[in-house]
C-alpha cells in the first residue's frame, strides 16, 4: 500500500528513456522516406536542423531535479544590422522528379539538387496546328452531282516559307480548309498549294499575317534508328487541346501507303496514333521533326502499331514542289519481279555463282520501261547498287531494304542506269524515269470525275474509286433486298 502511494514533490523516474527515444525514431524516418514530388518538398534551413538536433539530445538526457533555472533574456542591438537580400527560390514544375532523395535535407546541407534539362529537348508544340476541312466527295454514279458535305479535323505543323504540312487524306475533296494555332480561338482560312496522293502529304499556306506572328517553323532531323524515342503531337479525338504520345521506332522498311496505293519508305512506332493525329509531326529527343503520322494498324491481335512518313519522303515532296512549282509524283519501275533465292532457278536462267538479282516477271505495257526491259530479264543492279536475290540492297549498317527505295529517291525525269542479264549476256541500259500512269488509275488525285452524255448514255472514266463506289452501291442494294 505504501509503495502504491506517490510521494509528494517527486515524479517517478523513467525506467528506460533510451528505449522510448528509439521507438519514436522510425515514425520520423518513415515520414521522411515517403515518395515525394516537388509540390510537397520544402527547403529546410540549417538553423531548424540544429534546433531539432538539440531538442533530440535534450529528450534523450534525464531531466534534472528541482526548479529549472531562468535563462537571461537576449539583449537586442540598438540598431539591428540588415540581412543581405536573398535570391528568390526557383519555382519548379510539379512533374519534375529528383534523381535521388539524398540531395534534400540531411546529408545535402539544405541544398536542393535539380536534374539539368539538357538530355531531352522540348518539341516545338507551338508550331503544331489544328486543321479543319469541309469535304464534298463526288458521286460516281451521278458524276454531275456531289455527295452531302461533311467536316473533319486533323493535325498539321508549320515549316519554312510560310507553309503548313498535313496529310493528303485530311484535305481530300476539300471545299474549305481552315487552320487554328495552339492557344488561339481564331480559325484562319488556308489555301491548298499541293496534294501528294502517293505519299499522303499536302501543303497549305495562310494569307493572313496574323497567323504567322510568334510562330517558329519546325526543323527536320535525320532518319532515326531503331529504338530511338519519338514523340507524336497532334489533336486526336477525345478532346480539343493538344495531345502528346511517346514511343520508340520499332521498324524501318518499305510500307504500303493505303491512301496512295503505293509502297514507300515508312517508320513503324509503338506510340498511339488515333483519328485526328493524321498530319501531326513526330519529334525526336532533339526536338526535330522526323516524320508525319498518317496511318495505324487496327486489329484484334495487335496493339499500338502506328506508321510515320519519314523525312526522306517529306523532303522529296517539298523539293519536288520547289523544283517544278507543282507536285509531279514519285517515279516507279512498271515491272513485277520475282525472287531468285532458288539455286536451281538461278542455274536455269543462266546466272553465274557470283551473280545476284531478281527476275522480271511482267512489264507494264503503259510504262516507259516497256521499250527496254523484257520479261525473264534478270535485274542485277540499279544505279550501280547490286540487288540481292531477295530484292534488297544495303541500307545502313546492319540493315537492308527493298531496292524500290532507290527508285523512290529519284525525281520524275531523272535517268538511271540498270544492268540486266538476258540470255546469259549482261546488258546496260539508261532509263528515263517517269511517274506511272496505270490503265485504271488507283485514285483521281482529288479531282472530280469527268463524264460525257450522248443520246441518253452517260460515259465516265474507269478508276478504282469508281469501282469501289459501284460495288458498295450494289452491296447496299443487295442487303436491302435480302432484308425484305
Amino acid at each position: 500500500m505504501g509503495d502504491a502511494k506517490r510521494k509528494r514533490g517527486r515524479k517517478p523516474k523513467n525506467a528506460n528513456p533510451t528505449t522510448q527515444t528509439l521507438e519514436q525514431s522510425p515514425s520520423s524516418s518513415t515520414a521522411f522516406d515517403d515518395v515525394f514530388s516537388v509540390v510537397n518538398v520544402e527547403i529546410i534551413p540549417s538553423s531548424t536542423a540544429i534546433t531539432s538536433t538539440s531538442a533530440a539530445t535534450t529528450a534523450a538526457s534525464p531531466r534534472p531535479r528541482g526548479r529549472p533555472k531562468k535563462l537571461p533574456k537576449p539583449k537586442l542591438p540598438e540598431s539591428p544590422v540588415p540581412l543581405p537580400p536573398q535570391p528568390p527560390l526557383p519555382i519548379l514544375s510539379p512533374s519534375r522528379r529528383f534523381p535521388n532523395s539524398s540531395s534534400i535535407g540531411a546529408g545535402g546541407g539544405g541544398e536542393l539538387g535539380v536534374e539539368p534539362v539538357g538530355s531531352r529537348a522540348v518539341p516545338a508544340m507551338d508550331a503544331v496546328v489544328k486543321v479543319f476541312c469541309v469535304h464534298t466527295e463526288p458521286n460516281f454514279s451521278l458524276p454531275w452531282q456531289r455527295k452531302r458535305q461533311h467536316s473533319s479535323s486533323s493535325s498539321g505543323f508549320v515549316i519554312g516559307g510560310r507553309r503548313v504540312l498535313t496529310n493528303a487524306h485530311s484535305v481530300e475533296h476539300y471545299t474549305q480548309v481552315k487552320v487554328k494555332k495552339r492557344g488561339s480561338d481564331t480559325k484562319h482560312l488556308a489555301t491548298v498549294l499541293a496534294i501528294g496522293t502517293e505519299c499522303d502529304i499536302a501543303m497549305l499556306t495562310v494569307d493572313d499575317d496574323e497567323f504567322w506572328e510568334g510562330v517558329s517553323p519546325v526543323e527536320f532531323g535525320e532518319l532515326p534508328a531503331l529504338q530511338d524515342a519519338v514523340t507524336v503531337v497532334g489533336y486526336p479525338i477525345g478532346g480539343d487541346t493538344i495531345s502528346v504520345t511517346s514511343g520508340v521506332v520499332s521498324r524501318i522498311e518499305i510500307l504500303s501507303y493505303v491512301h496512295g496505293s503505293t509502297e514507300l519508305l515508312g517508320l513503324q512506332i509503338d506510340a498511339a496514333i488515333n483519328s485526328g493525329n493524321s498530319g501531326g509531326p513526330a519529334f525526336n529527343d532533339k526536338g526535330n521533326c522526323v516524320g508525319i503520322a498518317f496511318q495505324s494498324l487496327k486489329h484484334e491481335d495487335v496493339e499500338n502499331i502506328g506508321y510515320v512518313i519519314p523525312t526522306p519522303v517529306i523532303q522529296h515532296f517539298i523539293q519536288d514542289y520547289e523544283k517544278n512549282e507543282a507536285y509531279t509524283g514519285f517515279p516507279i519501275l512498271g515491272v513485277e519481279w520475282q525472287k531468285m533465292e532458288n539455286p536451281d532457278l538461278r542455274k536455269a536462267m543462266g546466272m553465274k555463282p557470283d551473280q545476284k538479282g531478281v527476275r522480271i516477271r511482267r512489264v507494264d505495257p503503259t510504262a516507259p520501261e516497256s521499250t527496254v526491259l523484257k520479261s525473264s530479264d534478270i535485274m542485277l543492279s540499279f544505279d550501280g547498287v547490286d540487288i540481292a536475290n531477295d530484292g534488297t540492297v544495303p541500307f545502313r549498317h546492319g540493315e537492308r531494304i527493298g531496292f524500290s527505295y532507290l527508285v523512290s529517291q529519284k525525281y520524275t525525269g531523272d535517268s538511271s542506269a540498270i544492268k540486266v542479264l538476258r540470255n546469259s549476256e549482261v546488258l546496260n541500259f539508261n532509263i528515263k524515269l517517269q511517274s506511272h500512269r496505270r490503265l485504271i488509275p488507283a485514285h483521281n488525285k482529288g479531282r472530280h470525275p469527268s463524264y460525257y452524255i450522248i443520246a441518253g448514255f452517260v460515259f465516265t472514266t474507269v478508276s478504282v474509286p469508281y469501282l469501289r463506289s459501284e460495288v458498295c452501291c450494289l452491296l447496299q442494294n443487295l442487303v436491302l433486298l435480302l432484308s425484305q
